[in-house]
């Protein structure tokens, strides 16, 4: 069993769940869903995920709402959202009202990802 920060990435592309869990599997337990649905899914069946990163544009359920269901589940999970697309009215909602705490824009700038997921959890 992994003492590591467990976190999720929702991404409808497959090359990026492989770029990012490579880019954050020495740090984090990292899972991957393919889309919202199947990401809520994965939500259930690992209560101890701190955060949550997903793609804005994604076949069976956008980004706004997955996160948008998976915070009234569980309200104490950290999201972030990243999208290939300049920042939609949507994601601008999403930050003014708290429901994610920040935008990240693809390609993803893994720093400023390992950044902002550090502050908000508690790793030594």
């Amino acid at each position: 069993m992994s003492d590591k920060p467990k976190i999720l990435y929702v991404d409808d592309e497959k090359i990026n769940l492989m770029l990012f869990k490579y880019n954050f599997k020495n740090k984090y337990t990292v899972l991957t869903s393919l889309n919202g649905k199947v990401g809520l899914e994965v939500l259930e069946s690992n209560p101890d995920i701190m955060v949550i990163i997903c793609d804005m544009k994604m076949p069976v359920m956008n980004g706004y709402d997955f996160i948008t269901k998976a915070k009234t589940v569980y309200p104490d999970k950290k999201f972030f959202m990243l999208s290939g697309y300049n920042i939609t009215d949507e994601i601008e909602k999403a930050v003014d009202e708290g429901i994610i705490l920040k935008y990240f824009t693809k390609p993803f700038d893994i720093q400023s990802m390992h950044d902002a997921i550090e502050k908000v959890i508690d790793t030594p």
